[in-house]
């Protein structure tokens, strides 16, 4: 209701709405993420093997894993567990994790960053550019003075909204002191998530360092970085009491800032982002010590980075293409996120993945989408204030000498042939989805991955390591575990399939694919609730290099580097904001899925080097889906 939205003295809303209960109420209560026990993950680590190895490679791999249960992994997993018994505010991935992002020296574009697009605005004669820029912009600033003020409805997994969405629940729960409060959710099962995360979406900035990078973040800046034609805009989008500016304002400014016709510069800056990231810290020494400060520091500390693209989008390729990289001149992949608008208000958001993870980024895009589509600042009528942009917007200048040019130029030319070498492809299987799978009682995401499995073994006619990622926000500073869908079900099922089908019956084909989707759903929910192999393997690991220790021949097997060598990475959302989602391959020979179950069909969306035919697995998924439902379906298929 608008009363309880709080309006400043222009009459908009300052606020996306006022939540009873605290943002951060259940934030100290949360249960701590678990160590799990070493001879489960060992058991678990093999059953991933199996599918991946013969019987002499897996006898082998096995000896490794029981000696370093025995020995050493005992020793490491007791130091795991009295560390994190001594950091009970955290988590014991979060270290780690942190480092295994901001240690990284590949590009974080195409290697790190995802993207996630909007759907557009239901009401078309608000997909203009200047009017969709404002919305959205409106909207991420009320996010951040909700979020920040405490007003922003915490994030909470309802297993029975029924009896936990409610307005009794959240006047009755408020009043449960924040050390005990997630109890009370849990009681009518309602799982609140960790938020330690969202207050990076703003004025946040990945810094390029030698070895290291760094993550800053500066909440006193005021202003909103703009980048347009390669050209960088800074203007206030707060004022000096903490209110944002009128949303006429907002818009002149872009609107001021969408008419400026000067020239692209010679060097763009932003292709400095796109670098390895050792170089790039050379290069931004040499900006910083070139007379630069003032202007880096306004980008490092913006809100955060609006990229207006100059042309409009023609299909889904060119939208993933233009999300996922777009041009480097009108990017700053080191903001914590880029929200991208197209000369047709095609929308979407490019982030950088070390400060957080989907789920927090997915929240921001929901409110934001929700926000500025239902409760728009401005409509098409509206009239942009008469202020003086001229005055207000501060277009940054950056001197450059000759090394800094020859970087920007080196910096295209890697940037552009990797880009070149990249192929984005798509599909739509309209045939079925999420309702039928659940009525034939198979879980969705059990069949998306089991028609990976399937289209790769078609393809390629192997089984290799697959990746899937699942949040474990359920826990205090939980960040993701990865759920291992290649397994001995998904292998026999697939095989049945591709190599088999005429010795099976469709009843014994329908059973393979239960079976697939049980064994998948346990896999899920052990992700989900820390019970995964994968984090806490990586976390001996750690461990045992902090020390300095010789690294365990465990992880010297050449099993365990294949099995980390992801070929088909995959991650899944399904959000009334998001249109669709992708990233890069993890791996030079890789695919990158990035995939949704809806109602009624399922979309698909893969990246691949020309090392992968991206077209070709696609069309094998299809077919795979096609099968897997006919065979549901009760139809005999034909090879």
């Amino acid at each position: 209701a608008p009363g309880r939205r709080g309006y400043s003295g222009a009459g908009a809303a300052e606020f996306l709405h006022r939540s009873i209960v605290p943002t951060m109420h259940y934030q100290k209560s949360l249960p701590r993420l678990p160590v799990p026990k070493l001879e489960d993950t060992i058991t678990r680590y093999l059953n991933a093997q199996k599918p991946l190895l013969n019987d002499d490679q897996f006898r082998k791999t096995e000896e490794l894993a029981r000696a370093f249960e025995k020995g050493i992994g005992r020793e490491l997993h007791e130091q795991l567990v009295a560390q994190d018994n001594q950091n009970k505010h955290t988590s014991y991935i979060t270290g780690p994790w942190f480092d295994m992002y901001l240690k990284a020296r590949e590009p974080v574009v195409l290697n790190f960053n995802a993207f996630m697009s909007f759907n557009p605005d239901p009401k078309s004669e608000y997909n203009d550019q200047l009017i969709r820029a404002t919305n959205m912009t409106v909207s991420a600033i009320r996010f951040m003075k909700t979020f920040r003020a405490g007003y922003l409805e915490p994030e909470v997994f309802h297993l029975n909204p029924e009896k936990s969405d409610t307005e009794i629940f959240k006047k009755i729960i408020r009043f449960v002191p924040s050390s005990i409060s997630w109890f009370g959710a849990y009681m009518v099962n309602a799982y609140p998530l960790d938020m330690s995360q969202y207050f990076r979406l703003f004025n946040s900035t990945r810094l390029p360092k030698l070895n290291k990078d760094e993550l800053y973040t500066d909440e006193k800046a005021k202003h909103l970085l703009v980048l347009r034609n390669g050209n960088f805009y800074v203007f206030d989008v707060i004022d000096r009491d903490g209110n944002m500016l009128k949303p006429s304002e907002i818009q002149a400014h872009l609107k001021y800032i969408l008419s400026d016709n000067s020239p692209a510069p010679a060097f763009p800056l932003g292709y400095l982002t796109s670098e390895n990231r050792d170089t790039w810290a050379l290069l931004r020494k040499s900006l910083l010590e070139n007379g630069n400060e003032e202007a880096l520091q306004k980008v490092d500390s913006a809100m955060f980075c609006l990229s207006l693209d100059d042309f409009p989008v023609k299909d889904f390729v060119h939208l993933s293409h233009t999300m996922l990289h777009g041009d480097a001149a009108n990017r700053w992949y080191d903001k914590s996120f880029n929200l991208i608008i197209t000369k047709d208000g095609t929308a979407g958001i490019n982030f950088e993945h070390s400060w957080g993870d989907g789920v927090a980024v997915l929240r921001f895009q929901n409110e934001v989408f929700k926000d500025s589509t239902e409760t728009p600042a401005i409509s098409p009528q509206s009239q942009p204030a008469s202020v003086d942009s001229s005055r207000a917007v501060q277009k940054l200048d950056f001197k450059l000498n000759d090394a800094l040019k020859a970087g920007i130029t080196k910096a295209k030319q890697k940037f552009d042939a990797t880009v070149e070498s990249l192929s984005l492809n798509m599909i739509q299987f309209q045939e079925g989805g999420k309702e039928l799978l659940k009525q034939k009682k198979v879980s969705p995401d059990a069949v998306a991955q089991l028609a990976f499995q399937m289209a790769f073994l078609r393809q390629y006619d192997q089984t290799v390591a697959t990746y899937e990622s699942c949040s474990t926000a359920a826990f205090k500073h939980g960040r993701t575990e990865t759920i291992r869908p290649a397994s001995v079900h998904t292998k026999k099922c697939s095989e049945a399939f591709v190599k088999e089908l005429s010795k099976h019956s469709t009843e014994e084909l329908q059973n393979l694919i239960v079976e697939c989707s049980k064994y998948h759903g346990r896999l899920t929910k052990e992700a989900a609730m820390g019970q995964g192999f994968d984090r806490h393997l990586f976390s001996l690991r750690c461990l045992a290099l902090s020390k300095g220790l010789a690294l365990p021949d465990f992880y010297q097997d050449q099993a365990y580097a294949r099995l980390n060598h992801n070929i088909i990475s995959t991650s899944t959302l399904v959000s009334p904001a998001v249109q669709l989602g992708g990233f890069g391959p993890v791996v030079p020979d890789g695919f990158g899925v990035g995939y949704q179950v809806q109602d009624d069909w399922i979309g698909c969306n893969v990246s691949a080097y020309p090392a992968r035919n991206g077209k070709e697995f696609l069309e094998c998924i299809y077919k795979s889906l096609e099968d897997i439902f006919s065979v549901l379906k009760g139809k005999k298929i034909s090879s």
